[in-house]
């Protein structure tokens, strides 16, 4: 049966629903305490800076144009928090990254019929530090050109105003190549080749990042998101490759 192009929204649900199992808890702990100590971390910093950080970004008017300033404030404001999600989500997924592809793994279990779950190893976490750090840094070196790019475009008079959506825009699609990167990689799948097979999957993809995006965004809930992310990409994969080869 062909999976609907919108199927964002329910593979995030089943992932939710797939953490909150008493076979995965253990496995989830380790990445949501991860996720909780950097986003104190962050809230902290953004209270302290936030304010400056946005007229930063906000241009300089002539007077005769000052009444403009109360038109385009809110539309920095929500580029600056855009931006802050995006460190915020970058920093959590490189610190947690082993800990994601270890639970990646045992939600392929689940998925695929098999709900006995090995003993948690400390040896068997250990042995994929190299692999999925390794990994988290290629995403940055895919992430990081993109991002100056809409931050150079951010601080340009007028073309500024473009920089929100455009940052929302490839937030989505990131949110898309950050999660499923975790089953892909366990798989040993080049990193081309996966890019290549969520083009594929383009709407598909781009319906789970998006909802991936929007509950990430919500204060206190985004902690629990991150993991059903993990856990609803895992899902993804495993649905829409066995699509594929049938």
């Amino acid at each position: 049966m062909t999976t609907p192009a919108l199927s964002g929204p329910q593979y995030l649900r089943e992932g939710l629903t797939l953490i909150l199992s008493p076979g995965l808890r253990l496995f989830v702990l380790l990445p949501l305490t991860v996720n909780l100590l950097v986003f104190i971390g962050l809230i902290v910093l953004s209270v302290q800076q936030f304010s400056g950080w946005v007229e930063a970004f906000m241009p300089s008017l002539p007077s005769w144009l000052s009444f403009l300033e109360y038109l385009l404030w809110p539309l920095f404001v929500v580029l600056v928090l855009l931006m802050v999600f995006f460190t915020f989500n970058l920093v959590a997924n490189i610190i947690a990254a082993p800990f994601n592809g270890f639970l990646a793994e045992k939600v392929e279990i689940v998925a695929r019929g098999h709900d006995d779950f090995p003993a948690f190893s400390w040896s068997e976490l250990a042995a994929m530090v190299p692999r999925t750090l390794s990994r988290e840094m290629r995403k940055l070196s895919y992430f990081l050109p993109r991002a100056i790019a809409l931050l150079i475009l951010s601080f340009i008079p007028l073309l500024n105003i473009l920089a929100a959506p455009l940052w929302l825009l490839f937030g989505v699609w990131m949110m898309a190549v950050q999660y499923i990167d975790y089953p892909a990689d366990n798989h040993k799948v080049s990193w081309p080749d996966m890019l290549a097979w969520l083009r594929e999957k383009r709407w598909q993809s781009l319906s789970f990042g998006g909802i991936t995006y929007l509950a990430l965004l919500i204060p206190f809930v985004n902690i629990l998101m991150m993991p059903a992310a993990v856990a609803g990409a895992t899902l993804f994969w495993v649905r829409e490759r066995a699509e594929q080869q049938v």
